[in-house]
């Protein structure tokens, strides 16, 4: 079943015997764990009927004897093991998931690390139909559609720059990103739609100087616009840290790389292989290809990983981030590569 599934189901008050949530992805482990927790009880219930355990202070057989148990006064019981990755006996819950109790809702968050299908556990969940679910990472060019759908499912519509943006921006954390999209939700109201300019004000995105106004007037070869805003990030380096710019001017460089070699699909095809979905970006990264031929981009990823290196301490004994960075935009938009 998939997350949104099982959410669906979880929501028509259907809780089954046994679930088991593992992955890489935390924060869809953590919502339908908080939804089991929050909902499969009246509150009143919860005191005598729901159980919560976690996988380093506890062991299978406690599993099962609180599992065994009968609810109090209630429909079912719960018990949700927390951090199920760190159980260490965890294979000997085989005999229990084979045959669990009715009444209760046994809940795994196996977080951090997808379970291993080949043990014998996952054969025996697999055989009982309890309901697994692997939450996978969602890759970096997947945020933005991730960002609309979390937006929708609340009424509330986005523009494709303004999701995509705070994508960028955001990264790939989706608790973090779940976290600034209900403040945001706080200032919008159902049935509105978020625009970039909103997206400014209240994600603390400064609209003028950020590494995505950088990347915009690195593409134009807007010397005067680099220039200032440059002079704006090294004097901010605490909100704008040297680390985070490099990284990210290496993830955009990366992409006007792509565009390159992709050079002769049409605008659908290309957007379809770099999954974006829309052309506000490409447009940037196809005026960057112009201005940046493949002999300068390489040299950029080599100054790049210079740059990165230096802001660690490498090589570098005398020079604060704010000039590290100043000198490493400068190399970018002026300097030749060398041509051996």
């Amino acid at each position: 079943m998939t997350y949104d599934d099982i959410l669906s189901s979880l929501k028509k008050g259907e809780f089954q015997p046994v679930y088991f949530f593992h992955g890489d992805e935390p924060y869809f482990i953590d919502t339908l764990s908080r939804y089991i927790e929050e909902h499969a009880l009246e509150e009143d219930q919860r005191s005598f009927n729901q159980t919560v355990l976690y996988g380093k202070d506890t062991d299978a057989r406690t599993v099962i004897d609180v599992a065994s148990r009968y609810p109090m006064m209630a429909p079912r019981q719960v018990v949700i093991v927390k951090e199920a990755q760190e159980l260490r006996d965890l294979q000997d819950l085989k005999t229990y998931v084979e045959k669990p109790v009715a009444s209760t809702v046994l809940v795994f968050c196996h977080k951090h690390k997808k379970f291993d299908k080949r043990k014998a556990l996952a054969k025996s969940l697999k055989g009982s139909g309890a309901i697994v679910f692997e939450s996978k990472k969602v890759y970096d060019n997947q945020v933005g559609g991730w960002i609309r759908q979390f937006l929708k499912a609340r009424g509330v519509s986005i523009d494709d720059q303004a999701s995509e943006l705070m994508g960028e921006y955001l990264g790939t954390d989706l608790s973090k990103v779940a976290n600034e999209l209900e403040k945001l939700l706080l200032n919008v109201g159902k049935g509105e739609r978020v625009t970039i300019d909103l997206v400014h004000e209240h994600i603390g995105i400064s609209k003028d100087y950020n590494v995505f106004e950088l990347q915009r007037a690195l593409a134009g070869r807007d010397i005067p616009a680099v220039n200032r805003i440059v002079t704006y990030l090294s004097a901010n380096t605490k909100t704008n840290p040297m680390v985070y710019l490099v990284g990210s001017l290496y993830t955009y460089f990366s992409k006007v790389a792509l565009v390159q070699e992709l050079r002769t699909l049409s605008e659908r095809e290309l957007l379809s292989a770099m999954k974006l979905s829309s052309a506000f970006f490409l447009r940037e990264y196809r005026q960057a290809a112009a201005n940046y031929p493949p002999l300068k981009l390489r040299h950029i990823f080599h100054l790049l990983k210079e740059y990165d290196m230096r802001s660690k301490g490498l090589n570098n004994d005398r020079f604060e981030e704010g000039e590290l960075l100043r000198e490493l935009v400068f190399r970018i938009v002026s300097e030749a590569p060398p041509q051996n």
